[in-house]
């Protein structure tokens, strides 16, 4: 079985998602293997947007199944607005083509209320989307509190549980809340609320690993589709302004159950430029005229949030670290025909820590809030490339950028992009 990763390899946002529908007719099924609702990827198809955050790209294809593995967190009422978004704007009906895992864990509105005081305070901020994630993934590590989407099934089951988790989670709003009234639930309310939605989830509930390993068997092809970026892998990335999940490949044997030994191919996802939401320190940021015109040209608002992106030169020292801890084979380089305009664009080829200058990227916050960017100037072009498919028509300044980068990183170009349509890609 030829299974495929798509991941991307800065802090997110890289336009994953463009990717995975690009080449999902040359696949059966596509895999989300972690996050949750935090993830936001966006398809245009003949001029039809469609905005997603839980469910995986693969669902706007009609042939193909898509899955979202145990290691996703799992919102019911925005699993339930997505699917019927998808009805609305496209009529596309998914039932017997998406699975959910009956062993990914549930977010209730006490994982968004404990996001919502955490994040509140002058300190400590790490910038999150505020939709349970993070404390979603706390419950799941610390095993007493968790509860999985099959347990939504059990009635019974599920009252007990919340009768036991609710009345813990009140006393830690009220800590939290540090003096101010805080929000209180009722263990039956919730519980009533969410059975409504376990009935709306049933048909698609299964365990997707035995579904997984069966496609296997069968020689299925696969493809899994990571959320976030590399750099804000919980594990390697920028901790502590990361994600609660592992949002490199290594995330995905633990994510869908699916050993390591069935994936034979790697594609790295890297924006053009470089872009991050939330806090957290970014050597190549632009705060001036020239990031707002990124900003603006590249539309960098949040998917999920609507949050305004922040933005600056592509650092290929980071993504030199990424592709390595992905394993990448390729990259594919996104939204080149942003930086159409500007007459000289830079690429950060190393820092400066305390005086030294170093080629490899410090993980640790408080180490690379102290590195200083090197910077490599190259010269840019005036050209539309919107409507440009073929490389040999590219300006030689774009042919030349998109070469420095290969060589920067050390990985063949596969893919260039030049709009967020299916059909503005150049096939390198």
């Amino acid at each position: 079985m030829p299974g495929t990763c798509v991941v991307g390899l800065q802090w997110g946002d890289e336009a994953k998602g463009k990717i995975v529908d690009l080449l999902g007719d040359g696949f059966d099924i596509v895999v989300r293997y972690n996050g949750g609702a935090n993830a936001g990827h966006t398809v245009v198809v003949n001029g039809k947007s469609f905005k997603l955050s839980l469910l995986p790209t693969g669902v706007i294809r009609s042939n193909v199944q898509s899955v979202i593995g145990n290691g996703v967190v799992v919102y019911p009422p925005r699993f339930i607005e997505e699917i019927e978004s998808l009805v609305k704007q496209g009529g596309l009906d998914v039932s017997g083509s998406l699975f959910v895992s009956d062993h990914a864990h549930v977010i209730f509105p006490y994982h968004m209320e404990e996001e919502r005081l955490l994040e509140s305070g002058a300190e400590g901020k790490i910038g999150t989307t505020g939709r349970g994630i993070g404390p979603c993934y706390q419950d799941k590590v610390g095993r007493r509190f968790a509860i999985r989407v099959g347990e939504l099934l059990q009635p019974d089951h599920l009252r007990e549980r919340l009768r036991f988790v609710v009345p813990f989670k009140n006393k830690l709003m009220s800590a939290l809340a540090g003096g101010t009234a805080p929000k209180v639930f009722d263990p039956e309310a919730v519980a009533t609320e969410y059975l409504t939605y376990a009935e709306r989830l049933r048909p698609f509930v299964r365990d997707t690993t035995r579904f997984l390993h069966d496609a296997i068997a069968a020689n299925k092809r696969i493809i899994f589709e990571a959320a976030q970026g590399s750099l804000l892998d919980v594990d390697h990335g920028t901790f502590p302004y990361v994600t609660s999940s592992s949002s490199l490949p290594s995330g995905i044997w633990g994510g869908s159950g699916v050993p390591a030994k069935h994936l034979k191919r790697i594609i790295g996802v890297v924006k053009a430029y470089t872009s991050r939401v939330g806090q957290g320190p970014f050597p190549t940021e632009l705060n001036d005229g020239l990031g707002e015109q990124i900003r603006t040209v590249g539309r960098e608002y949040g998917t999920v949030t609507g949050r305004p992106r922040r933005v600056g030169w592509l650092d290929s020292v980071a993504v030199r670290y990424t592709a390595a801890l992905a394993g990448a084979d390729e990259i594919t380089l996104m939204l080149l025909d942003v930086l159409s305009g500007i007459p000289e664009l830079k690429i950060c080829t190393a820092y400066e820590l305390d005086g030294s200058r170093i080629t490899h990227f410090p993980s640790d916050a408080h180490l690379l809030a102290r590195c200083k960017p090197v910077y490599e100037t190259l010269p840019g072009w005036t050209e539309d490339l919107t409507a440009v498919r073929s490389i040999s028509d590219l300006p030689s300044a774009a042919r030349r950028y998109i070469d420095r980068v290969a060589e920067l990183i050390g990985l063949k170009v596969s893919v260039v992009s030049v709009g967020p349509g299916r059909e503005q890609t150049i096939m390198v």
